[in-house]
């Protein structure tokens, strides 16, 4: 084990640059997941992700696989529509969403239309209404008892963008993760130390497999 290695650098269009180790890592998505807990997330719920490449992201995503709870990654381009309709479908009980651009306010009016958000939690701002993640992650406890889960239960699931009507839901299990070993091993061919960049958006799928479970394990 080596907990100070480096896992990701993280910057941005303004120049903020963080340094995580596979330790912080650990440490932030155990206090995310204290975080959703305490706002009622539990799992098995569907909870929604629209973070753009946002740092935070990695630690929800983390968080939520920790609880037992279903991660949908999604875009910030979705429109009212897509979101009342993403929310249906799946039965989304949670939101993490980001504070740039209208995202937070597309969200307020799709819920005018689905009324079963148990929590709305805004990241990298603030927002009436909205659980300020950013402020009470620091207070949140950096241990937390991972939920027992299963191989075959389900961890994540994308609307695929199909190619006429609306998105189809597609479900993973937790052997996704395991099964990208081969994507970062032998496609990708990640060095132990070396930097990989892959320049989607979180709320597609080459998020996760281009840059997140094959990529860190390797």
């Amino acid at each position: 084990l080596e907990p100070d290695r480096r896992a990701m650098i993280w910057t941005n269009e303004t120049g903020e640059e963080k340094v995580f180790s596979f330790d912080d890592m650990r440490r932030y998505s155990n206090k995310t997941a204290n975080l959703l807990v305490k706002h009622g997330v539990k799992k098995g719920d569907m909870v929604m992700l629209v973070l753009k490449r946002h740092y935070q992201f990695w630690f929800t995503i983390l968080a939520l696989h920790k609880i037992g709870a279903v991660t949908i990654p999604a875009t910030n381009q979705l429109m009212k529509k897509d979101y009342v309709y993403r929310f249906k479908a799946a039965d989304v009980s949670a939101i993490v969403a980001t504070a740039d651009g209208m995202v937070t306010d597309v969200v307020e009016e799709s819920c005018k239309e689905y009324g079963d958000l148990k929590a709305k939690f805004v990241v990298r701002g603030s927002k009436e209404g909205w659980i300020d993640f950013d402020k009470e992650l620091e207070e949140m406890s950096d241990e937390f008892p991972r939920a027992d889960t299963k191989a075959l239960e389900p961890m994540l699931m994308y609307f695929s963008s199909g190619t006429t009507g609306y998105p189809k839901m597609v479900m993973h299990d937790h052997t996704y993760a395991i099964g990208h070993l081969i994507t970062a091993k032998y496609w990708h061919n990640i060095p132990a130390d070396g930097l990989h960049l892959t320049i989607s958006e979180t709320g597609w799928g080459k998020a996760v497999w281009g840059k997140l479970y094959g990529q860190w394990m390797v």
